[in-house]
């Protein structure tokens, strides 16, 4: 596939190097030619210096052959005049553009074909909105990703000393869950190395464990991996900006919420627009104000400032204060890895969420959903089986007889409404939801192809 991202930034790099991976045609385009430089080094791709929405910078670029243009720059008018530019004079099949400003979300009838024809809209701040709010739902969460409409979730915890499960195999889960209740796990991380779950495998203190299970049924799961305090009701959330007001729209009906914003003007803003939080002119990093408003009784504290030192620097000071959870949004990858540890319990990388976002309308073979992991090594997939019983790779096959790639597993399957564990004797079915677990990205493409169908059924 021919691919022409716009913008080097944090996003379009990540974005680069997932697809390079993965035998496509790559080109991205900045005015910065020092990110551009530092990307050729790393990555086998091309790169065009110039403004992203100029029609002879995209000429450039190859947008004449291009299947698919991925606008993300700083600059939402840059991204929307690039899709417009792409669609009115080449005629480009697929354009993808991030969009921040809440005026422009607000008004839908302006990403169309008459307007800006824009195919695929990312927010990422909706998007890191949507990932925070399910991570305070389940108190002892670090993932949380929806499938099939939120049907399914796979979920990913830490197993701690506690845990009914740890120490015992991963077969007697079943037994442990009461009547019907069902669910497997997709994948072991331990000491960051992937281990594929076997019927014997035996879960150890520390483990990072991926399960899926019916939405419904994740709360009874998660107290056989570990000890479940209570609900989340008091929350304090760090930054005023549209993911903190954001969120605490969303939590403050049923939930008692604060807001610290360093900035008095949008401070009066937001709390003139919110109903029962209440919202704190300071910063998130004083002690006193933190020792003030009862952190020591906060059950999830949230740094969501645009500033990465001062989220860590927050987070761990509340944690040490005797917040329960903590959640601190980091943009450069390379802390997150650093970060996460007894001091900050979860690290949520909006990179991560945005590319995996983004990867749902690119990868091939009938993929309707995509969530990147642990960094861009690892993703979780929800494909659609189609065809006909050797027409199709999984299509009339028990999951125990489907050759799966590597460090790949199939987590269940959904059939309509029903959420379906997947067990070694279950059948995949025309229309099936199947969704897979791959802890090695380098075998994506095997996966896609698993799911294309045979010419002779199209």
């Amino acid at each position: 596939m021919q691919i022409i991202i716009l913008g080097a930034g944090q996003v379009g790099s990540g974005m680069a190097r997932s697809l390079s991976l993965e035998e496509n045609d790559i080109t991205v385009v900045d005015t910065d030619p020092d990110r551009l430089r530092e990307l050729q080094e790393k990555l086998d791709i091309r790169t065009v210096l110039g403004h992203a929405a100029h029609p002879q910078t995209l000429i450039r670029a190859g947008i004449e052959d291009a299947d698919l243009l991925i606008a993300l720059t700083n600059s939402d008018e840059t991204n929307m005049v690039a899709c417009q530019v792409a669609y009115s004079l080449f005629n480009t099949p697929t354009k993808v553009a991030r969009v921040r400003a809440a005026d422009y979300l607000a008004h839908p009838e302006l990403f169309d074909r008459e307007h800006a024809p824009i195919d695929v809209l990312i927010s990422p701040e909706k998007l890191v909105t949507d990932h925070v709010q399910r991570l305070i739902e389940y108190p002892g969460a670090l993932q949380v990703l929806d499938f099939a409409d939120g049907r399914a979730q796979l979920v990913a915890t830490r197993a701690f000393h506690d845990g009914p499960l740890v120490g015992r195999e991963l077969k007697s889960l079943r037994e442990n869950l009461p009547d019907g209740v069902d669910a497997r796990v997709a994948a072991i991380f331990r000491n960051d190395k992937a281990i594929m779950p076997e019927g014997d495998t035996v879960i150890e203190v520390d483990d990072i464990v991926f399960f899926l299970a019916a939405t419904r049924d994740i709360p009874l799961v998660m107290r056989e991996l570990r000890r479940m305090s209570g609900p989340a009701t008091r929350i304090m959330l760090a930054g005023g900006g549209n993911i903190g007001a954001n969120l605490a729209r969303r939590l403050e009906r049923k939930h008692h919420v604060k807001i610290i914003e360093r900035d008095p003007i949008r401070a009066e803003r937001i709390a003139d627009d919110l109903d029962t939080t209440i919202v704190l002119v300071g910063d998130c990093a004083d002690e006193d104000l933190l020792h003030e408003e009862g952190i020591d009784e906060i059950d999830v504290y949230c740094a969501l400032t645009n500033d990465d030192e001062a989220n860590i620097l927050s987070s761990m000071l509340a944690k040490r204060m005797g917040a329960d959870k903590v959640i601190t949004l980091i943009n450069r990858p390379a802390y997150v890895d650093l970060v996460e540890s007894d001091r900050i319990d979860v690290a949520v990388s909006p990179q991560q969420v945005t590319i995996g976002a983004l990867l749902t309308h690119i990868r091939k073979g009938h993929m309707v959903r995509v969530h990147s992991l642990r960094r861009g090594a690892a993703e979780a997939i929800e494909a659609v089986a189609h065809g006909l019983p050797g027409q199709s790779k999984v299509v009339g096959k028990r999951i125990e007889e489907i050759d799966l790639p590597p460090d790949t597993s199939i987590g269940g399957i959904i059939r309509g409404e029903e959420v379906i564990i997947a067990h070694h004797d279950v059948m995949i079915q025309n229309d099936d939801h199947v969704i897979l677990f791959v802890a090695d990205q380098r075998q994506i493409r095997q996966v896609e192809r698993m799911f294309s169908v045979d010419a002779v059924f199209m």
